[in-house]
């Protein structure tokens, strides 16, 4: 039983253990990895035991390297009166093994640590990084026995709370789940499980709710840092001549706040996470340990959701990267460490920090990567650093926009001759490769501007070839579709729909083929529309869009962000019955530009971007399409204030070095 009394928690692992044989790689059910957890179900030395199930929806192989995940994991478990363990996606065949059963019924929902039954926990946690993984959402609470609709859920049901990116607008999975965490999980969560820990210790009271269920939903609710849907009444403009937007969301219990706040994390150094990385047992997407060298990202760039809600930039100091990578090597044995961040160059001594790694671990094992790279941060005295071990893979730039009218209108301040000059010194020492990373359907695109990505790729070739005289120089160009994102300045903007998107891929791959001297030289990667106007669906959805969610997973819908497995006609036909007589439909939520006056499903859950500040930040990109003015939003580490309002409303503020500090050597064992 979760929030109802608890009387333990028995491992299905017997019942599954005989099935396992019949399902593609089993290993990764098992649990046992290293640096993973198992306590006992009442662990709390005195008082209430506080129980988690985290979950990234998504494979084992996807979800295990999760950062976010990890570092809940870690947090939780390291409070005596926490039980927090994970599962994961299912795949169709262990899904199909799971719902037949044996004579004891359907197996449920398990945790790969203790394989406890999901439903037997207090709090089931769901990280977000995309939309796409909602309808592994609803098959994982059908599989654990947990109603769908959080308003058929009783007091034996876990409170199913979602986090990640995708919860600054979880309007389109308001009726599935229970509440929703804005911003850095590490402290909210102890919060949440101090309030769980204080009402069952109070013996579960009902209160003045009803039921002990909704009396834990608004203690957690009246805090202001969790959102709980079924507190908030959404009303519409869908009478005769209306609009169908939303014309009010208002609360609808004495108490609840108007708005719900974003949680921000300050001073990353005291929580130097994952110190004890999992290791996982079948091969995964990211077999590395990776350290957050910094949290946050103030460069503006106006697609970016990313670099938009995770304000302001807070640094980890370099003799804290250093311990973190050192305990991270030791406890988990990675042969690679990868510096992560929005835009990892951008630390303020990261050349200290990759010289001084390079020093500690020259002559080992260990490779160290820095993933996400700037063309205007980028420098080869950094990269030889990072190299220097002898692993030298291929460089990853991404300009974004194919012309620089479009890098103007998305803020990406790098010009032609930043791209060429760059690649050229990489090339000239030593590097082959290049992979450069673009977006099609941005806020006032034309075909040229896509068609420039070409330009720019054989421009990237014949410089390669110049500065070494060799014909084996490659460039890798990779696009992905635009998807408009709440609380960024294109949160407006309309996307551009599948066929023209389509269209103008398929144009720029016949024109790189088609150039007989280069054409062999560019490798072209893309996806084409389909998945990106259903992110964006998902995306900027309200509560209406839950009822497609929930009849694609009925039709059989999982593993959305899988080419393999995503149906586009299924998703399409169920929006269509689904959106029936609301008067609204696909385009409306997708290729619909949308005005000031508009209540955007997700104004009611404060980012701390000021609202007038994202929507000057969008006529200045619509300024600077047209040519009537030449806005650069500047980096507000290095500027004066452009008064986003992140800082002064949500009371934080940019942390960042110098620290003067270096690391000192270690002898590696």
């Amino acid at each position: 039983m979760s929030v109802g009394q608890s009387v333990g928690s028995a491992s299905v692992f017997p019942r599954l253990e005989p099935r396992l044989a019949s399902v593609s790689k089993p290993i990764q059910y098992v649990g046992g990895e290293l640096n993973s957890t198992v306590k006992d179900w009442d662990c709390a030395p005195d008082g209430e035991t506080v129980r988690w199930a985290l979950m990234y929806p998504d494979a084992y192989e996807v979800g295990l390297p999760n950062q976010g995940v990890q570092i809940l994991y870690e947090v939780l478990n390291e409070r005596d009166w926490i039980v927090a363990e994970r599962t994961y996606a299912v795949w169709p065949d262990m899904e199909a093994v799971m719902r037949e059963g044996d004579e004891h019924g359907p197996i449920p929902q398990f945790t790969v640590d203790a394989h406890r039954p999901v439903r037997d926990f207090d709090l089931f946690g769901l990280s977000f990084s995309t939309e796409l993984g909602y309808t592994n959402m609803l098959n994982a609470l059908d599989l654990a026995g947990i109603p769908v609709h959080s308003a058929d859920r009783t007091d034996a049901d876990p409170v199913v709370l979602a986090g990640g990116h995708a919860a600054f607008n979880p309007e389109p999975i308001a009726d599935f789940i229970d509440a929703a965490v804005l911003g850095d999980g590490e402290e909210v969560v102890l919060a949440i499980s101090e309030i769980v820990r204080e009402w069952k210790a109070e013996g579960r009271p009902a209160g003045e709710m009803g039921s002990g269920r909704d009396e834990l939903l608004r203690r957690l609710a009246v805090t202001g840092n969790i959102y709980v849907p079924r507190f908030y009444d959404v009303t519409y403009d869908d009478g005769p001549g209306g609009t169908g937007a939303i014309a009010e969301v208002a609360p609808n219990r004495p108490g609840i706040p108007h708005r719900v706040r974003k949680h921000t994390l300050m001073d990353l150094d005291a929580w130097p996470y994952p110190a004890k990385p999992l290791v996982p047992l079948a091969e995964t997407v990211h077999e590395r340990f990776s350290v957050e060298i910094f949290r946050g990202c103030t460069r503006g760039c106006r697609f970016c959701q990313a670099g938009m809600i995770t304000r302001p930039v807070r640094e980890r100091s370099i003799e804290t990267i250093g311990a973190m990578v050192e305990n991270g090597i030791r406890k988990s044995g990675f042969e690679e460490v990868g510096l992560l961040s929005l835009s990892s160059a951008d630390h303020t001594e990261i050349a200290e920090v990759a010289e001084d790694l390079a020093d500690r671990y020259e002559g080992s094992n260990v490779s160290l990567s820095l993933p996400s790279t700037r063309v205007d941060a980028f420098n080869i005295t950094l990269a030889n650093e990072f190299s220097r071990n002898g692993r030298r893979s291929g460089l990853t730039f991404a300009p974004e926009g194919g012309s620089e009218r479009m890098r103007k209108v998305i803020n990406k301040m790098v010009t032609e001759e930043d791209l060429i000059r760059t690649v050229a010194t990489a090339y000239s020492h030593g590097w082959r490769q290049v992979k450069l990373y673009f977006m099609v359907g941005l806020p006032t695109e034309e075909l040229d501007d896509v068609l420039q990505v070409a330009e720019l790729a054989k421009a990237v070739i014949a410089k390669g070839r110049e500065v070494t005289g060799h014909n084996d120089i490659r460039c890798t160009v990779s696009i992905g579709g635009f998807v408009p994102k709440p609380h960024t300045p294109f949160q407006w903007a309309a996307q551009l729909d599948v066929e023209t998107t389509d269209d103008r891929l398929r144009q720029l791959r016949d024109v790189v083929r088609a150039d007989k001297r280069f054409g062999r030289a560019i490798g072209f990667r893309y996806h084409d529309g389909k998945p990106g106007i259903i992110e964006g669906l998902l995306s900027r959805g309200d509560r209406r869009v839950g009822r497609i969610i929930e009849a694609v997973w009925r039709d059989g819908g999982r593993f959305d962000g899988w080419s393999e497995h995503f149906s586009y006609e299924r998703w399409m036909q169920a929006a269509e019955t689904a959106l029936a007589g609301t008067g609204v439909d696909l385009a409306w939520f997708t290729t619909r530009e949308r005005d000031y006056e508009e209540t955007l499903p997700w104004d009611h859950l404060d980012s701390g971007l000021d609202k007038d500040w994202l929507w000057a930040d969008w006529e200045d990109a619509l300024a600077v399409a047209d040519g009537s003015a030449d806005v650069e939003v500047e980096d507000c580490r290095w500027t004066p204030c452009y008064d986003c309002g992140v800082c002064p409303e949500m009371n934080t503020e940019i942390q960042i070095g110098p620290t003067g500090q270096r690391l000192l050597p270690l002898s590696v064992v």
